[in-house]
This record gives C-alpha cells, sequence and structure tokens, in this order.
C-alpha cells in the first residue's frame, strides 16, 4: 500500500504489539511442517493447541495457558487421528471441547479434561465420517451450540448437529478445493473463497448462493465478515501477482469497493477483524511483521495504522478471544505466532497506551460471551439471533455451564438430501491421478522385484535338488 499522511483523529493510531518474553512463552515444540494453508493453531481463554510433527498418523498438543516455558518431549498429545491434521477449533461454547479434521477424511470432537491432559488422548467422544476425500476446514457456528461446519477436498461443505452426530445440510455449490469460510455476526450467511476463483455468499440452510464473484483481477484465498456492516474483505494476489486486499459490498459482489495492493511478496496473506475496535490485522505467512488498519463507514474505508516488526518468519497465528484478554493492560487483541525454525509460540499483545489504571469502556464495548443464544433445532428450524453479549469490566471468567455430550450411534451410510456422501465422489483431479499413477507404479516394482527374488530362489532350490541326486552317496 502506498504510504499518504494520515490527518485523521483515531483512539487507535498509536496502537503497538508487544512480543511476550521467553519465559511466557512456549519452547521445544515440534510445530508441524505441513504446507497446508491453515494456522494450524487454536487458542481460548483456558488451552493452547499447536498441530505438531508426527510420524504414522496426526497429532496435536493442548497445553494449559499458565504453563510457559520448555514443553517436555514427551508431553502426551492428543494423536487418534490416521492422517495429518490439518485444522484445529476450540468450541465457543464449552472451553475444553476442540474438532479437528485430518487427511484421514475424518472430523473428531476431542473431550480435553480438567488441567490439561496427563497421557496420550487416542479416543475421541465423537467421530463424523461424511466426507470421501481429506477434511481441510472445521469452524463452529458462532451463535450455535453443536452446529459445526466442516469443508473437504471432495467440494463439499457438511453442516454437523452434534446433538445426533450426523450432518443435517449440505452446501454443494462448489467446483474446486474450498478456501477460507467465515460467518457473519449471526451466522445467519456464510462466505466462501474456493480454488475456481470465485467469493461466494451463501444462505447455509438451504445451500443456496446469493451472491457470487468470479475474481479475475483479484484471485481470492482468504475471506472475513467485517462485523455488521455488511461488508467482507478478502486477501489474495493480483494480475501482477502481488498480494492485494478487496473490500466488498455482501449484496453486491459484482465489483469491489476498493482494491490495494499491499507488496510484492508470495506468502499467503491472513486477516483478522476485530469487530469491536473496527480493526482489521494483515499477517503474512513466511512475514515477520503484522499490519493494521481501521475500517470506516465511509471513503477510504481503509486506513493504514501501523505495522509490528519481528524478524522470526510466522507459520500460523492464534487467535485468544476477547474475554481472555488483560483488559488492565489495555490489550485489545492477542495473536500466538507459531515460529517452526524455533519450535517456539510466542504470545504478541495489541496494546492501546493509556495513562490511567481504570478501565476503559471506549475501547472495550459489550463483546460476544461464552452463552449460545440458539440450540441446533432453533437455526436449524430458521430462526437468527445476535449473540449474546457481556461486558468485560470486571475481567469476564464465567465458565460455561453446557456440558457436551457425544451422541451414541451406529450408522455404515451418510445421507444427506438423499445422496450417499460417502460413494457420491467427484471425479479425480490431475494431480490425484498422478499421485495414483506414481503410487501403482511403486507397487508394480516391489511386486517384480519380490517376483524375481522368488524365481531365483526357485533355481537354487533346482540346482541344489539336482546337485542332490547326482551326488555319489544317491547312486
Amino acid at each position: 500500500m502506498s504510504w499518504r499522511p494520515q490527518y485523521r483523529s483515531s483512539k487507535f493510531r498509536n496502537v503497538y504489539g508487544k512480543a511476550a518474553s521467553r519465559e511466557h512463552c512456549f519452547d521445544g515444540i515440534p510445530i508441524t511442517k505441513n504446507v497446508h494453508d491453515n494456522h494450524f493453531c487454536a487458542v481460548n481463554a483456558r488451552f493452547l493447541a499447536i498441530v505438531t510433527e508426527s510420524a504414522g498418523g496426526g497429532s496435536f498438543l493442548v497445553i494449559p495457558l499458565e504453563q510457559t516455558g520448555r514443553i517436555e518431549p514427551n508431553y502426551p498429545k492428543v494423536c487418534g487421528h490416521q492422517g495429518n491434521v490439518l485444522d484445529i477449533k476450540w468450541n465457543p461454547f464449552i472451553e475444553n471441547i476442540i474438532a479437528s479434521c485430518s487427511e484421514d477424511t475424518s472430523v473428531r470432537i476431542w473431550e480435553i479434561p480438567e488441567g490439561g491432559l496427563k497421557r496420550n488422548m487416542t479416543e475421541a467422544v465423537l467421530e463424523l465420517y461424511g466426507h470421501s476425500r481429506r477434511v481441510g476446514l472445521v469452524e463452529w457456528h458462532p451463535t450455535t451450540n453443536n452446529i459445526l461446519f466442516s469443508a473437504g477436498y471432495d467440494y463439499k461443505v457438511l453442516i454437523w448437529n452434534l446433538d445426533i452426530g450426523e450432518p443435517v445440510k449440505m452446501i454443494d455449490c462448489h467446483t474446486d478445493v474450498i478456501l477460507c469460510m467465515s460467518f457473519n455476526t449471526d451466522g445467519s450467511l456464510l462466505a466462501t473463497t474456493c480454488k475456481d476463483k470465485k467469493l461466494r455468499v451463501v444462505e447455509p440452510r438451504s445451500g443456496r448462493v446469493l451472491q457470487e464473484a468470479s475474481c479475475k483481477n483479484h484471485r481470492v484465498n482468504r475471506v472475513v465478515f467485517l462485523g455488521s456492516t455488511k461488508r467482507l474483505l478478502t486477501t489474495g494476489v493480483s494480475r501482477w501477482n502481488t498480494r492485494q486486499i478487496a473490500l466488498w459490498d455482501q449484496e453486491d459482489l459484482s465489483m469491489p469497493l476498493i482494491e490495494e495492493e499491499i507488496d510484492g511478496l508470495s506468502g499467503l496473506l491472513f486477516p483478522f477483524y476485530d469487530a469491536d475496535t473496527h480493526m482489521l490485522y494483515l499477517a503474512g505467512k513466511g512475514d515477520g511483521n503484522i499490519r493494521y488498519y481501521e475500517i470506516g463507514s465511509e471513503k477510504p474505508y481503509l486506513s493504514y495504522l501501523m505495522e509490528f516488526r519481528s524478524p522470526a518468519p510466522q507459520k500460523g497465528l492464534g487467535v485468544m478471544p476477547k474475554h481472555g484478554l488483560d483488559v488492565s493492560a489495555c490489550e485489545v487483541f492477542r495473536f500466538y505466532k507459531l515460529i517452526t525454525l524455533k519450535g517456539l509460540i510466542e504470545p504478541i499483545s495489541m496494546i492501546v497506551p493509556r495513562r490511567s489504571e481504570t478501565y476503559q469502556e471506549d475501547i472495550y464495548p459489550m463483546t460476544p460471551g461464552t452463552e449460545p443464544a440458539l440450540t441446533p433445532d432453533e437455526w436449524l428450524s430458521g430462526v437468527n439471533r445476535d449473540p449474546i453479549l457481556v461486558s468485560l469490566k470486571e475481567g469476564y471468567k464465567r465458565n460455561s455451564k453446557i456440558v457436551f455430550k457425544a451422541p451414541v450411534r451406529e450408522k455404515k451410510s451418510v445421507v444427506v438430501n438423499g445422496i450417499d456422501l460417502l460413494e457420491n465422489v467427484p471425479p479425480r483431479t490431475e494431480n490425484e491421478l498422478l499421485r495414483m499413477f506414481f503410487r501403482q507404479q511403486d507397487e508394480i516394482r516391489r511386486l517384480k522385484d519380490e517376483l524375481s527374488q522368488k524365481d531365483i530362489r526357485i533355481r537354487q532350490l533346482q540346482l541344489e535338488l539336482k546337485n542332490f541326486r547326482n551326488s555319489p552317496k544317491n547312486n
């Protein structure tokens, strides 16, 4: 973005990033080397979860937030998946429930015991099978308890009702791999970006596409709803292969409101939006910096504030929910930065400098808490409701009374809208066909080698038998 002088007044003009000291970081973690474009990290007010490098399946660590410092190599893991773990997300209403998805085509729900893990966890409380290929994304509904969305490489988005442990809806409007999902404030709309270079706004319960943009000049990668402003922000690549952001009106995706070029680097840009402060954070995969902007309701809509700089590149970033922030330090956002080269998770606090030590109501408006606004049945019947807001004035530490109860079920087929999802497999992509071809060639070579070894052994036995018969003792 080209620099231009700022003459506007803003209470967030001097926001700065503060990295935690080494003793308040999480050290010695074998962060996954998977190149999938996800954060591989999830955090809430109690736990930090990180996908780790492992052999023979997928695993992730769950560490209590107060347990900072060096993590032992034999620290217990969640390790029930048969393939690499691609995404993890904490339940926003039950803080010890986490969802994970994997290359083994499954989505699993895990219940973390109080105080963290004492031994390896291999049994999930719920295993969800409905995708015919690996599952790359999971997202919890922002206002409804026990509604989970999953997006797979079979180009489908499944909506799971965890009260019954089954998919209840299927969104089947995509023609390629889904790259990102984002909800509006009340969860009535879902925005997706796809490898087919299209941005879509979908009504999730019906699967109907309300708006669609074919982004030829701006190849979209990530999308985020900008709170209740009825706008979307996407990050992507321009036709000149420069990193770019675009602002859209959710009711008219024919043309972006603005497009801004960021730089010429190649790493994916992750957007994070804080609806309470109307601040946007941009962090590039492989970058060490985090840019932040203020979103306005009038042109130019986007105002550059400042940049947090660090020499250590980030693989991904976890974000602390609002009720987990330190309001006494005027902290308005907190990242957990994955530094693969050092095996380090580094907290970074975004702080508004204030002289007064009293509670700053202007930077902490009412914010969504840990109480769901709807039940699954209410949401599926068509009810929409805004999240239940809470005040952070007294330091919001209320624990939800909701308890997750896994349903008991035995079902071999998964049928949604009259279609068996495990049988209805889309055509394979060129890369998948090439991988299958090479695997088959390797198997053929292995079988030929085995056959050749057997032929040699047979000839040896025949020669030994002939020598035995012609020996003088046997005449």
